[in-house]
C-alpha cells in the first residue's frame, strides 16, 4: 500500500484534511502549533466510480476498494533541520513516506494563528524546501566522503555516484529539492539509492476557504502556488479542508447536491487521493465474482503474472494465463457470458502488460 504523508507548517490545515480523508475526526485540529505530536495513520479508499456497475453486472454486494494511507506529520519550522521543534521526528516521518502532500495555507483568517505571522504560500513552501534541502545536503555530503574513499580503490560504482552527489550538491545548497535536478534514468537509479527527502514526488494542497472554491484561480495565493507546482513538474490541487471535513457529516447525494450549489464539481478530497495514487505512478485492475468486487493496485507495466502476485504469492508462482476483458467492454455487454460470446474476452500469457481498468481472472496450478 503506497503511503503519503500529509506535511506544511503549523496551523495550515493538516490535521483538518486528515480528518476529511479519513471521514474520521482522529487528528486533533487545534489553533496552535503542534497539535499533532505522533503522527496520525489513516487507511483511505481511492475513489472508482467503476466498482458500483460492476458489482451491479456480477450481483455481489461486497465491494473493497483500492487503499492509500495517509499520515498526518506534525507541523514543520525554521530550524528543523537541526532539530528545531519536532524536527527530528518531523524528518524521520517523511523519510517512510512514498509520496508528500504539502499542504499550503491560502486563506486569511484572523482568528487562526500564522506561525509566521502573516499569510505567504511562496515563503512557506520555501520554508520546508528549504527545511528539507539542508537536512538530504547533510546526508549526501557524508555519503559523498564515504564513496570517495571507495573510489579511490579503483570502484566505479563509486565513482558513478560522486557524479551524482555533485549534481545533487549543487540544487541543495541552493535550497532547491533534488526532484528538479536533471538525471538520465542510470543517474536517477543511482539517486534512489541515497533515500533524499527532496526526491519525493510532491503535491501542493492549496488550502482555501469555502468562498474561493467555484474559482480558485481568482484566489492570489493559489496562483502563487500552481506556479511553483508547475515548474517542478508537480500537480496542485486546491481544496478547502475545513469544508471537506464537514462534508463527511452528510449522506454523498447530499454531499454531491451541496458541492453543486458552491459551484464545485466534485470534491477536493477526491481529486487529491487519486493525484496521490497517480503521482507514484500505479493503476488498478478489478477482479469481479459472486464473491466481491475489488480494486487492486500495482505500478504501471506489471506484467500479468506480477499483478496474479499481489493477490496471492500462490496464484503468480502457478501463473498459467490470465482471462481479460476491458471494464468498458464488460459493462456494456452486462455480463461475463456475453461477453465472452462475443469475442471480448481475451486470454493473455507472460508477457502481456496490465492496463488500467482491466478485468481480470487468473488461471494457475500450484
Amino acid at each position: 500500500m503506497l503511503r503519503a504523508g500529509i506535511v506544511g507548517l503549523p496551523n495550515v490545515g493538516k490535521s483538518t484534511l486528515f480528518n476529511a480523508l479519513t471521514a474520521q475526526a482522529t487528528a486533533l485540529a487545534a489553533n496552535y502549533p503542534f497539535a499533532t505530536i505522533e503522527p496520525n495513520i489513516g487507511v483511505v479508499p481511492v475513489p472508482d466510480e467503476r466498482l458500483e456497475p460492476l458489482a451491479r453486472v456480477v450481483k455481489t454486494t461486497t465491494i473493497v476498494p483500492a487503499t492509500v494511507e495517509f499520515v498526518d506529520i506534525a507541523g514543520l519550522v525554521r530550524g528543523a533541520s537541526k532539530g528545531e521543534g519536532l524536527g527530528n521526528q518531523f524528518l524521520a516521518n517523511i523519510r517512510e513516506t512514498d509520496a508528500v502532500i504539502q499542504v499550503v495555507r491560502c486563506f486569511e483568517d484572523e482568528q487562526v494563528h500564522h506561525v509566521e505571522g502573516s499569510v505567504d504560500p511562496r515563503r512557506d513552501i520555501e520554508t520546508i524546501q528549504i527545511e528539507l534541502a539542508l537536512a538530504d545536503l547533510a546526508s549526501v555530503e557524508r555519503r559523498r566522503e564515504r564513496a570517495q574513499k571507495t573510489a579511490k580503490g579503483g570502484d566505479k560504482s563509486a565513482r558513478a555516484e560522486i557524479e551524482v552527489i555533485d549534481k545533487l550538491l549543487t540544487a541543495l545548497s541552493e535550497g532547491k529539492p533534488a526532484r528538479t535536478v536533471e538525471l538520465d534514468d542510470a543517474e536517477r537509479q543511482i539517486a534512489r539509492g541515497l533515500f533524499l527527502l527532496t526526491t519525493k514526488p510532491t503535491i501542493y494542497a492549496a488550502n482555501v476557504d469555502e468562498a474561493a472554491l467555484a474559482d480558485p484561480e481568482a484566489n492570489p495565493h493559489v496562483r502563487t502556488v500552481r506556479e511553483i507546482a508547475a515548474a517542478e513538474g508537480a500537480e496542485c490541487v486546491p481544496i478547502c479542508a475545513q469544508l471537506e471535513a464537514e462534508l463527511v457529516e452528510l449522506a454523498p447525494d447530499e454531499r454531491a447536491s451541496y458541492l453543486r450549489e458552491l459551484g464545485v464539481g466534485s470534491s477536493g478530497v477526491d481529486r487529491l487521493i487519486k493525484s496521490a495514487y497517480r503521482l507514484l505512478g500505479l493503476m488498478s485492475f478489478l477482479t469481479a465474482g459472486e464473491k466481491e468486487v475489488r480494486a487492486w493496485t500495482i505500478p504501471r507495466g506489471t506484467r500479468a503474472p506480477q499483478a496474479a502476485g499481489v493477490i496471492h504469492s500462490d496464484i503468480e508462482r502457478g501463473f498459467i494465463r490470465a482471462e481479460v476483458v476491458s471494464y468498458d467492454e464488460l459493462i456494456r455487454a452486462s455480463s461475463y457470458a456475453a461477453a465472452r460470446e462475443q469475442g471480448l474476452l481475451r486470454l493473455e500469457g507472460k508477457e502481456y502488460v496490465m492496463q488500467e481498468g482491466d478485468v481480470v481472472h487468473f488461471r494457475f496450478n500450484v
